[in-house]
């Protein structure tokens, strides 16, 4: 499949198309480097293979992961490690988030622990079209060790008792994903203030004013070393620089420490089917997903480097990071701004954060793996015909090697060092989460990567947690099987069609129990009917998701239901899948799949890709300006009609394709409200905003 899927990329036939000399060159480099390095390699993985009892790569990676603990296929499944009882601490007596990080200052006091770069220069720089955008010159990172940032937060936690904070009273963080970020939650974590983060509500809005009563707010902390003096502000409210903060003392009292139970985070959803929902997770919650997480990533510890750069607004990132702190891995911070040499805001010709931090472990959502996996293939088809044969070769051939269990070092050095650069050169487990990532995308990092990939399934109400992939399962598709913290079941979708009894495998709405599974929504009673406690006393969390399990125990995102559409006809349209599909086509950037149930057909909303675009209208002779071209008649026809031939390629069925479409010439941002901080599409107000669009399409004025 990924074979037709790479050739198709580079629109090229090897038959046809090769040099036979460059063929027969790289035929006998690989066939010698084959035979000299198979026994060497063979006797040493025999050895410490048989010595762990692991087996090779490709037996672990059909091994049975998960099992139905009753036997019964709507299980549920518990992951093999954890068959008997689930597993809810990473230590004995460590069920704290402000003990996690004790222990971690004490274990690793002198490590480096969270760092930042320095802006060395900062211009505006006048773009083609008369505006101008800011661009950074970065220079290293400065670190602050465990020890350094445990005294921060500390003195950060003390200063904001001396304040009058008490202990139960929530403290609301808004703050963009940096060191400062972590400190303040840390000094919360410690005095047991739940903390409660603003930016997804804030930027939920799309305000361009707002006016807040806030009868208890006294205080603003602000975390630069800004003025603290603002004209404007009400009266009763005090201003502080973080600083300041951090030098106030006050005396200790006893009982602050937080107990299990007590809440440590207000987080709240993406807000992708509605307004956001405010999840209340206590501490016990968050280390009972950190511990089941941290399992499925192989010799995690003190010499590894991750990259921050999602918001931590967010339980993916916050996860990750905690899971990090909790084994003495350094958190060096980013933004997507500045991430590589190529991202927006960094001047050309200077490092972006992956250059310079060379990171071993990086979290994304497939929106972002999916732009540099588009942005890699146009690179490729630019190449020359010798240059892009020697890719298309190595892809394929490192694909076979991989289906084997085995390494291609050659071909890693040669051929794909320069895209794994991108990284910075060192990743070495890349986690992805937030929706599901193409067999397509999935198999590009793997190969041009040079790493694997943890699929992960989890909800912000269950810390995230729910399933990974194993590192070693080069499998697409899948997100694994459960993670030791947490069970999975299946429950019979009688509308949708799916069901336990369904062959081959098993299929139904997936529920999501253990300890990580989350208290309940903050002050929304009437949104709790999806949490629910079982005969044992144990929380389970109705995800609204569809999924089957495969007999090895691994689960597979196979439907939505509040994206499952019955057309006029009766045939049920799965919108994410159709969207997923469609993605991965080099014309479309995004793409919003709309169906109405009085209608007969699909229609959707693309943002198409500006350089493919512009190639395809010179090739119709389509002329106008960008804003011009994606209002042309004539241009839509032209993307559909690719569409359609992308879409019958993935196997979509006649009706699943959108039969009308609507360009949109600005990219769907965050801030433009559309999509989620994840970039996850927000279909209310996509359907808000192409309201006349979706009356001209169906209407067929």
């Amino acid at each position: 499949y990924n074979r037709h899927v790479i050739n198709s990329i580079f629109s090229m036939k090897l038959k046809e198309d090769l040099n036979p000399v460059l063929l027969l060159l790289f035929q006998v480099t690989v066939w010698l480097y084959s035979v000299l390095a198979f026994l060497p390699s063979y006797l040493f993985s025999s050895v410490s293979e048989s010595d762990a009892g692991l087996g090779s790569e490709q037996e672990r990676a059909q091994r049975l992961k998960a099992r139905s603990v009753t036997g019964h296929p709507a299980g549920p499944y518990r992951a093999m490690g954890a068959t008997k009882r689930l597993v809810s601490s990473l230590h004995p007596g460590v069920d704290t988030l402000d003990k996690v990080f004790e222990d971690a200052s004490r274990r690793f006091p002198d490590r480096d622990c969270l760092g930042t770069r320095e802006v060395v220069m900062e211009e505006d720089e006048r773009q083609s079209n008369g505006k101008f955008f800011k661009k950074v010159i970065l220079g290293q990172y400065r670190w602050l060790s465990y020890a350094e940032t445990h005294r921060a937060a500390a003195c950060f936690g003390i200063g904001l008792a001396a304040l009058g904070q008490r202990a139960h009273n929530n403290i609301a963080i808004f703050c963009e994903t940096r060191a400062e970020w972590v400190i303040a939650a840390q000094a919360c974590f410690m005095q047991n203030f739940p903390c409660e983060d603003l930016s997804c509500g804030l930027q939920a809005c799309r305000c361009t004013f707002i006016l807040l009563e806030v009868p208890r707010l006294q205080h603003i902390i602000v975390v630069d070393d800004t003025p603290t003096e603002w004209p404007g502000y009400p009266r009763g409210i005090s201003v502080h620089n973080m600083a300041n903060v951090q030098g106030l003392r006050t005396k200790p009292e006893n009982g602050k420490h937080p107990m299990p139970s007590d809440i440590a985070v207000i987080m709240y959803t993406s807000g992708s089917t509605g307004v956001p929902k405010g999840v209340m997770i206590s501490h016990s919650n968050i280390i009972a997903g950190i511990t089941g997480m941290a399992e499925r990533i192989p010799n995690l510890g003190e010499n590894d480097t991750y990259i921050g750069y999602l918001p931590l607004a967010h339980v993916l990132e916050l996860s990750a990071e905690l899971v990090c702190v909790a084994h003495g891995c350094r958190i060096g911070y980013s933004s997507p701004q500045t991430l590589a040499d190529q991202s927006t805001k960094i001047k050309k010709g200077s490092k972006g954060d992956t250059s310079v931090l060379q990171p071993t472990l990086m979290a994304a959502v497939p929106e972002i793996m999916d732009r540099i996996y588009k942005n890699v293939m146009t690179k490729v088809e630019e190449m020359s015909s010798a240059q892009r044969t020697l890719f298309t070769l190595a892809y394929n051939y490192k694909l076979e090697q991989l289906s084997q269990g085995r390494s291609t070092p050659l071909c890693d050095n040669l051929v794909f060092k320069k895209v794994r650069s991108l990284l910075g050169g060192k990743t070495r487990v890349l986690l992805s989460g937030g929706a599901p990532l193409s067999a397509a995308t999935q198999r590009f990092i793997n190969v041009c990567f040079c790493c694997p990939v943890g699929q992960g399934y989890g909800l912000t109400e269950t810390c995230g947690a729910g399933t990974i992939s194993e590192m070693w399962d080069y499998s697409t598709g899948r997100v694994g099987g459960p993670l030791i913290c947490s069970e999975i079941k299946l429950k019979d979708w009688v509308e949708g069609g799916y069901h336990i009894t369904d062959t081959p495998t098993p299929r139904g709405e997936i529920l999501i129990g253990g300890p990580n599974v989350t208290m309940g929504y903050y002050k929304n009673e009437a949104k709790n009917q999806d949490f629910f406690v079982d005969e044992n006393g144990q929380r389970w969390f109705c995800t609204g998701d569809i999924g089957e399990v495969h007999p090895d125990g691994c689960l597979k995102i196979i439907d939505r239901k509040k994206d499952l559409v019955k057309l006029q006809a009766g045939e049920y349209v799965s919108l994410g899948k159709v969207e997923a599909m469609l993605k991965n086509c080099p014309l479309i950037d995004n793409i919003c799949a709309y169906a109405n149930s009085d209608e007969m057909y699909v229609i959707g909303f693309v943002v198409p890709n500006q350089k493919h675009l512009l190639l395809l209208a010179e090739q119709y002779l389509i002329r106008g300006s960008w804003e011009e071209l994606c209002d042309n008649a004539a241009m839509e026809e032209v993307v559909l009609q690719v569409i359609t031939e992308a879409a019958l390629s993935a196997q979509l069925e006649r009706f699943e394709i959108p039969r009308k479409i609507r360009l949109s010439p600005d990219p769907w941002t965050p801030e433009s409200g559309l999509v989620t901080e994840a970039f996850k599409l927000k279909r209310q107000q996509l359907k808000s905003k192409y309201q006349d669009d979706i009356e001209r399409m169906y209407g067929g004025k």
